[in-house]
């Protein structure tokens, strides 16, 4: 019953609780060893950044084309520029979320991811699900939309204010659709396939794209807590719109095995690029997908935005029967995208990957 959660499930809102402490409360401290601060490394080489006006060019493609895949190999994720968003456009995506963010209370509990207070949906405005007591808190607020398709929006939680918010969205939606479709077509070639063999699954049944908005407000011991516990997405692929103003996301190599962390760099004006869980295994492990987490500042806060591109949910997910053979056996269980989502969530919550249950351990043969 709803009137019978505890309160545990039911955090405040960190936006609200860091206005008034002078250290992070018990919930939200990590472990000594898994701290932000522990383990930052220098960085083995530079996070390629791409020139996505550039991927189709007669001239410069192929130049373009090879440090795409030497992100994805090496990284998972790239920086693209040249992808047909001026600054200020950028600039005026950020502002609505910051204004959305700097709302009074009162008005951003309109969009509550807390149905009647109590029921938590993923859906809206808060923080992300509990469920322990004994988990451990991100130093995060988030606003969570689905804005595609249309017959999936929820148009109730798109805040009316600030006012530009809603036609903001709208054009940066259809924008980032745009980048993602050239991102895939360029992904399909470099695996060998023909380049429409991710965008046509993006259009397949109710393939959907959530959006979501990240506050993470200044803290008092910054090296105490995560603004956002390491993880990896359960997407195809995520565009991200980072804050150029503040540094503050930390990724780890997939070709370390899960070494160290690396300081993702500020390149004003550009959009940061990931595959997604789903990628990985599609492509049976050819592109891994990369464990990142957001770090806390105690001298400024930061927004970011994120865009996920997930399949329809009943869409069944496994590696592409093209990228299977003899020398390369299947490294991953089938699943669908619905079922996945689910594992995600509660592992996430426990800090370990949702891709860990769908691997095949070819040891065992």
């Amino acid at each position: 019953m709803a009137d019978d959660q505890p309160a545990w499930k039911i955090p405040p809102i960190v936006q609200e609780l860091a206005a008034g402490v002078q250290e992070p409360p018990s919930r939200y401290v990590v472990g000594g060893q898994d701290r932000p601060a522990v383990a930052v490394a220098a960085m083995p080489e530079p996070i390629p950044i791409v020139d996505l006006s550039r991927l189709s060019s007669t001239d410069d493609g192929a130049d373009e084309a090879a440090k795409l895949l030497s992100a994805l190999q090496n990284w998972g994720l790239f920086l693209a520029v040249g992808h047909g968003m001026d600054p200020g456009f950028l600039a005026e995506m950020i502002g609505v979320t910051r204004g959305f963010f700097n709302l009074p209370l009162d008005e951003k509990q309109k969009y509550s991811n807390l149905a009647n207070g109590k029921e938590f949906r993923n859906e809206g405005y808060g923080n992300d699900v509990v469920l322990s007591e004994d988990q451990v808190l991100d130093w995060c607020d988030r606003l969570y939309l689905i804005v595609e398709p249309e017959s999936r929006i929820v148009r109730s939680l798109w805040p009316a204010q600030p006012p530009a918010f809603c036609d903001v969205l709208r054009e940066y939606t259809a924008r980032c659709r745009e980048i993602a479709g050239v991102v895939l077509a360029s992904v399909a070639r470099l695996l060998g396939l023909h380049e429409g063999r991710f965008v046509s699954m993006m259009s397949e049944g109710v393939a959907m794209t959530h959006a979501r908005f990240n506050y993470y407000p200044r803290c008092p011991e910054p090296d105490r807590v995560f603004g956002l516990r390491p993880h990896s997405d359960a997407s195809v692929i995520t565009v991200v719109l980072i804050d150029d103003a503040v540094s503050g996301l930390q990724v780890q190599k997939p070709t370390d095995g899960g070494g160290g962390w690396y300081d993702v760099p500020i390149v004003p004006n550009a959009l940061l690029v990931n595959v997604g869980d789903v990628t990985e295994i599609m492509s049976n492990g050819l592109f891994r997908s990369p464990v990142h987490r957001a770090v806390t500042n105690a001298e400024s806060d930061r927004v970011s935005l994120a865009m996920f591109y997930t399949l329809d949910p009943e869409k069944e997910i496994e590696p592409l029967p093209e990228l299977v053979d003899d020398k390369r056996p299947r490294r991953y269980r089938k699943t669908t995208t619905k079922d996945y989502l689910a594992v995600l969530f509660e592992r996430f919550t426990r800090g370990e990957r949702a891709l860990d249950t769908v691997k095949i351990d070819l040891n065992d043969d």
